[in-house]
């Protein structure tokens, strides 16, 4: 996990373009985990164009053993 849209916050990574209700989540249920992650840059995603026109995506959680699993879908608008 590393690329010009990353950040350490809480002790997680959190890579992509993550939604803010998202890291709430995470830091609120405490995952023993790496952090988040989005894969590409999805339209409508947080800073990539209007959320009403938002692509489906999926945001993932890093475990520490290098696996993901999906943590948040966020359908197509």
């Amino acid at each position: 996990m590393e690329n010009e849209k990353s950040l350490t916050f809480g002790g997680y990574m959190i890579e992509g373009h993550v939604p803010v209700a998202d890291i709430r989540r995470l830091l609120d249920e405490r995952p023993n985990a790496v952090g988040l992650e989005v894969p590409g840059v999805p339209y409508g995603s947080p800073g990539h164009g209007p959320e009403s026109e938002r692509e489906a995506y999926v945001v993932h959680l890093v475990n520490r053993e290098g696996t993901t699993e999906p943590f948040t879908n966020h359908e197509a608008a």
